[in-house]
């Protein structure tokens, strides 16, 4: 299990995953859920999985596979718009799963894998999409500024609290921090290091892409921080007359 969090806003996107994979108990592996396909000047392109890195791994690999060895047809490098990529991951995922599913199952283990796709093509404004196991896929709107996958309960409800359309990313990136470090303390499928990246809107350029481990100074700041201001928070809540 992981955790990924993408969010389309006004400012831009701000995508994050953790770096966790669970087999189990005794084996727990680390492994980045991010990969960015960037030109500058032309398109900026993330990718967040959360599920059977196998197949996730391989979704994306052939994507890139054929980018490389058949630049001539629509790739990820040429597409006109972000719809066009997220079909493309779509159809990546149903072919993989078409070749490994019957093999997986019969092993016992869970095929399904999920992506959120979020980035820029010159031309077009930011997209976010959430792409299914399937191979079908979903875009945000301006009343669904974020999607989630993997372990999502933790962190939904600081991200539902705080984030609109109109956040900043500043606001926005600490508001993701919180949510990961939420989720990590309730969730032992989930930890660090979290791959985050923010891009401003137009920018055509990664604006900043930082891997949090967990000894980071600014991750250990927040937590405290949060943990502090919750307990103050709870102490200064109005007392209940009927105790």
């Amino acid at each position: 299990m992981t955790y990924c969090v993408g969010l389309n806003l006004q400012e831009g996107l701000i995508l994050a995953s953790d770096s966790r994979t669970n087999a189990g108990l005794d084996d727990i592996g680390r492994f980045g859920k991010m990969r960015v396909i960037a030109e500058d000047g032309e398109r900026v392109i993330v990718t967040l999985s959360a599920g059977n890195l196998s197949v996730s791994q391989n979704a994306l690999n052939l994507l890139e596979q054929r980018a490389r060895h058949a630049p001539a047809q629509l790739g990820v490098h040429n597409a006109r718009s972000m719809f066009e990529v997220a079909t493309l991951l779509g159809d990546a995922m149903r072919e993989i799963r078409g070749r490994d599913e019957a093999y997986l199952k019969a092993s016992g283990v869970d095929p399904g894998a999920t992506f959120i796709l979020g980035g820029q093509i010159r031309g077009e404004a930011p997209r976010l999409f959430l792409v299914y196991s399937e191979g079908n896929f979903i875009e945000n709107s301006d009343e669904t500024p974020f999607f989630q996958t993997g372990e999502t309960k933790f962190g939904k409800p600081i991200l539902d609290r705080v984030i609109d359309r109109g956040t900043s990313l500043v606001e926005a990136a600490k508001c993701v921090v919180v949510s990961f470090d939420s989720t990590i303390r309730s969730n032992l499928s989930v930890g660090p290091p979290i791959d985050l990246l923010v891009y401003r809107r137009d920018s055509l350029q990664v604006h900043a892409q930082r891997r949090l481990q967990e000894d980071d100074p600014y991750f250990a700041a927040v937590r405290k921080q949060w943990n502090d201001s919750l307990r103050t928070a709870i102490a200064a809540l109005p007392q209940p007359d009927w105790l």
